[in-house]
């Protein structure tokens, strides 16, 4: 399910980074979202009640030098990172929010797919793979997209209620 998609000018290069994110979870597929205020819960296409994130699940995220969405930047980083060479730097982690409390998950694994690193190409794709236990529905997870200097390039939010 799309989880979006952001457009970065990175300076002093001047280039436009678009990063768009998809979230990989096929055991919540036909899931629906019953609204009842304060006893909303979540469906599953079988009827029962789902209480916890699924144990695994993945963000794909493509990070692109193409001009591929007509919307211009929304945000600016100054980096003195060569773009191409950004792109194989970025790092992932997941933030869980729990009320007003948060922690932070690593990654299980990061693959790239597609065009392997080696070779120089204007677009790269991620899978990031997490898993998570007990992770109750009503906590809010959001995937953080990092420069190699830790400073967030762009954030996906991936909420079940």
């Amino acid at each position: 399910m799309p989880a979006g998609y952001v457009v970065v000018r990175l300076q002093p290069s001047g280039a436009d980074v678009l990063v768009l994110g998809l979230i990989e979870c096929p055991e919540i597929e036909g899931a629906r979202h019953v609204s009842e205020g304060l006893n909303s819960r979540i469906v599953m296409a079988d009827g029962a009640r789902l209480e916890h994130f699924p144990p695994r699940f993945s963000f794909r995220v493509t990070v692109s030098l193409r001009k591929t969405v007509l919307d211009g930047p929304s945000d600016t980083l100054i980096t003195r990172e060569d773009p191409r060479q950004l792109m194989l730097k970025l790092g992932f982690k997941l933030k869980v929010y729990h009320g007003l409390e948060t922690h932070e998950v690593a990654p299980q694994s990061v693959e790239i797919i597609g065009v392997p690193a080696d070779v120089p190409y204007d677009e790269r794709i991620f899978r990031v793979n997490f898993e998570v236990e007990n992770l109750p529905v009503t906590d809010r997870v959001v995937l953080l997209v990092l420069m190699p200097d830790e400073e967030t390039l762009t954030h996906f939010s991936f909420g079940l209620l």
